[in-house]
């Protein structure tokens, strides 16, 4: 048994150096069995519906599947074209010298402020003329060129990952179950009936997780759309889709959202006095104030630390020492990867203790 666990151990951190090394595969692996799991109920569901007496073809309610995500990601398109319109007109036509005389006078208080209480020694303007200087360098230092060659990059990538990723989930939802019948297959006799309840229980808890995170999203989707409709925020609906799907990353996601509500905000309105800019921070800050007091008290303990059964100290910790390892995506993927982990190893140790009591009472 011990041998096992050390065979355990050495295949774990095997995998984990494959998952380093080849870091695009295994992410595109990940995507795909989380875009598996969220397509097989809708997939099994067309694929046992009857047309003529005959079930439906899998790779047709696979098709079926696919049609109906590109169809939500052309709905969500529709929904952020109007806004990306909206700032590429404002950007076409862009004052700069009336942003010059808007942006002097705050300049030229805080300038006078930090030389009231000899913070600085300048003489007055200075800070303008640095911040016109600064402006005029970023845009003639812009180079075009660069900036298409990385587009291309970036979209040619984006292109080979989304094939990629298209091609493992049709053949993951075609042949359902491929994977953990492979995998099962390479664990030995003795531990077999172990090794099925640990994948029955690791498959249930992250199908929770990611039911949770769906609800989530929809729950912060409406809460925060009807807000700002309610105060008449423009564009509150792009506003809010991307504050409900920024709040997948932990922490941070919820300042994201607020801060594009703001920019969002202040670029699309006009403002004639200083107090109706206040007024409409106040609307948008309060407005995802109460998204994360409802996120922070109900939607969250019920998704993380019923779904996957860990405490909350413990969901801190995985988070950041996620974020320590891989960034942004590490946040993300840190609760389903700790879940995965936890329960193979508390398993693992159930039936090790069960294996020890059991060999014990057979040799008295």
């Amino acid at each position: 048994m011990q041998r096992f666990f050390i065979y355990l151990f050495l295949f774990i951190g095997a995998f984990l150096l494959f998952g380093w090394y080849f870091s695009n595969i295994t992410a595109y692996l990940i995507l795909s069995l989380i875009l598996a799991a969220l397509l097989r109920p809708l997939t099994n569901r067309l694929n046992d519906f009857h047309i003529g007496g005959q079930h439906v073809p899998r790779w047709t309610a696979i098709l079926i599947s696919y049609s109906a995500i590109v169809l939500l990601l052309i709905l969500l398109g529709l929904l952020f074209f109007p806004l990306i319109n909206n700032q590429l007109i404002i950007l076409s036509n862009l004052d700069l010298e009336g942003i010059y005389q808007q942006i002097q006078i705050p300049i030229a208080r805080v300038e006078n402020f930090l030389l009231k209480y000899q913070l600085i020694e300048s003489q007055p303007g200075y800070l303008f003329e640095q911040f016109k200087s600064f402006i005029v360098r970023a845009i003639t230092g812009f180079d075009f060129g660069t900036f298409i060659s990385q587009v291309f990059s970036t979209a040619s990538s984006l292109f080979i990952g989304l094939i990629a990723v298209a091609f493992i989930t049709f053949f993951l939802l075609l042949e359902n179950g491929l994977l953990r019948r492979n995998l099962l297959n390479l664990i030995p006799n003795p531990y077999f009936e172990l090794s099925v309840a640990t994948f029955t229980k690791v498959e249930k808890l992250l199908s929770n997780y990611l039911s949770g995170l769906l609800l989530q999203i929809l729950a912060i989707f409406t809460i925060a759309s009807l807000g700002l409709s309610i105060m008449r925020i423009e564009y509150a609906l792009t506003i809010a889709l991307f504050a409900a799907i920024a709040n997948l990353i932990p922490y941070a996601g919820p300042i994201l959202g607020a801060t594009f509500g703001i920019i969002v905000g202040i670029s699309t309105g006009s403002f004639s006095e200083d107090s109706e800019l206040t007024y409409l921070l106040i609307k948008i800050l309060s407005v995802f104030s109460i998204v994360q007091i409802i996120d922070n008290i109900l939607l969250q303990p019920m998704i993380f630390s019923k779904s996957v059964k860990a405490h909350p100290l413990e969901i801190f910790v995985v988070i950041f020492a996620g974020a320590k390892i891989a960034g942004v995506l590490g946040m993300i993927f840190a609760i389903p990867v700790y879940t995965i982990f936890r329960v193979s190893v508390m398993e693992f140790y159930k039936g090790y203790k069960s294996y020890r009591i059991f060999k014990i009472k057979t040799s008295n």
